[in-house]
């Protein structure tokens, strides 16, 4: 009977130890929600694809439709942009889901229902039609039956592949054919060279790369338009899924994305398309305006003044309010970054525009290796001018790879090409590049500057000046350099 006060006090004094844990367990700290990680980090991690339509580098800097997206997103967030690729669509969510890894994926994703297990996806950005694109020349398939029996191949892992798979039941012979060793331009170029008769692709990715594949045709839309969104990892957490809902609808009604999707998928580029009569043509009306400009530069910073011209051609038509898709302006087509680092305050003014062109294309010319001799040293400025010297100097690693001379453009522009090729231009510095483009650039600007040297030479009969400024020649008038390259003097 003694002994009873005792346990109460031991029970009262295990009662209170056993709130005050409990008590201190309920004031700890909630773990903190990804959005507000983000917050406290300052920095937005993303991870993309290395594709034309999602995130690559040009001469420009970091671009691409899902970059552009995504550096809005973050800069409305207030906080720092930082981008990592993915190999391929099965690696991009396994790295989205690791503990430490990125914050969301904008990779041009479709919601399938193959994927609910794999990422949580926000509201529809933009809304693309898949479509079957066969090689001209060939029969069109009009629908899914004329699909079994042909060599079809998508991406592993893609929504295409779901689509593809979920035919298999009423087209039990349907075969085709997954692969992650490339993307959506080597799917295009394989059916644009005849290596595979079909591929399924989206149709903003097809706009953006019809010109590139002359021989690609579009068969058929495979079903309805599918929504394209954004995606955060799997799991409770929707603070940071929320906030990119409120910035797309945003987005919308603020007429961002209508901007976006006009300036990369609404327009095709025909620079270097035009025809000798244009060409012509513009010889008369245009360049007399502009050819005082251009010699004067040409004198001021020791280049041939045609070259200069060519290039100027090239860019704009001589037209000195042009304004590409990319943001570069004016007749010699300058960046913002490109203008502000050659003093150029307007980059509409043409004479501006034509000096700072002409400057940049000489400190281009003097940053090649000095291994680079001429001619090849200003075909070489040409395409750095257009890709970037990061992109050309990756091309010319590969090329001493392949056993060929890295100094000579015959040689690299055999290369260049490989940079928009998964298993090329995965092994280099700087990633995706168009780099058939640099090639046709450098081939266009050549023919242009050959022109330029044809009708502006002296007339050699009585060894008379040619009059200051263009004209054309009298038939028996000689061509200078037949048979030998000629090379513009820097």
């Amino acid at each position: 009977m003694f002994a009873r006060p005792a346990f109460r006090m031991r029970t009262a004094a295990w009662l209170m130890a056993t709130g005050i844990l409990l008590l201190l367990g309920g004031c700890s700290e909630p773990q903190p929600t990804t959005l507000e990680r983000v917050q406290k980090e300052g920095v937005l991690r993303v991870i993309t694809r290395n594709s034309p339509s999602t995130y690559f580098q040009d001469r420009n800097g970091e671009t691409g439709f899902e970059y552009e997206l995504v550096k809005r997103f973050a800069d409305d967030l207030g906080v720092e942009l930082q981008v990592e690729t993915a190999d391929n669509l099965e690696d991009l969510f396994t790295r989205l889901n690791q503990p430490d890894g990125p914050h969301l994926a904008a990779a041009g994703l479709i919601a399938t229902s193959g994927r609910d297990n794999l990422a949580r996806f926000s509201t529809s950005y933009l809304d693309v039609a898949p479509q079957i694109v066969y090689r001209s020349g060939q029969r069109r398939p009009t629908g899914t039956a004329a699909l079994p029996g042909k060599r079809i191949m998508v991406l592993k892992g893609s929504s295409h592949a779901e689509q593809l798979a979920a035919l298999r039941p009423s087209l039990p012979e349907l075969a085709f054919e997954e692969s992650d060793a490339v993307e959506i331009v080597d799917l295009l170029r394989m059916v644009d060279e005849g290596q595979i008769d079909f591929t399924l692709v989206n149709a903003n990715e097809l706009a953006m790369n019809q010109v590139y594949f002359p021989n690609v045709r579009v068969a058929f839309d495979l079903g309805d338009p599918l929504p394209m969104s954004w995606a955060v990892a799997a799991g409770e957490d929707r603070s940071l899924l929320t906030e990119i809902d409120l910035f797309l609808h945003r987005s919308r009604d603020n007429g961002t994305l209508q901007r976006l999707t006009e300036r990369y998928y609404g327009h095709v580029d025909v620079l270097g398309y035009v025809g000798a009569y244009t060409f012509a043509k513009h010889l008369q009306q245009r360049l007399p305006r502009y050819e005082k400009m251009f010699r004067q530069a040409a004198e001021q910073n020791g280049v041939d003044w045609r070259l200069l011209a060519a290039i100027g051609y090239q860019e704009s038509l001589w037209q000195p309010t042009a304004t590409s898709k990319t943001g570069v302006r004016g007749l010699m087509m300058l960046t913002q970054r490109t203008a502000q680092a050659m003093g150029v305050s307007n980059r509409l003014d043409p004479k501006q525009s034509i000096d700072g062109g002409a400057r940049y294309f000489v400190h281009v010319h003097q940053g090649l290796p000095e291994s680079i001799e001429e001619p090849d040293r200003t075909w070489f400025a040409l395409a750095a001018y257009n890709v970037g010297g990061g992109h050309l100097e990756d091309a010319r690693r590969l090329t001493e790879a392949e056993g060929l001379n890295p100094n000579k453009w015959l040689d690299v522009k055999k290369i260049l090409p490989r940079l928009s090729q998964k298993q090329w231009y995965s092994k280099t510095r700087y990633g995706y590049a168009r780099g058939g483009e640099p090639v046709h650039f450098v081939a266009n600007i050549r023919r242009y500057y050959d022109i330029l040297t044809w009708v502006t030479q002296p007339q050699l009969e009585g060894g008379e000046l040619a009059e200051s400024g263009l004209h054309i020649p009298a038939p028996n008038s000689h061509r200078p350099g037949n048979g030998v390259e000629q090379l513009p003097p820097l």
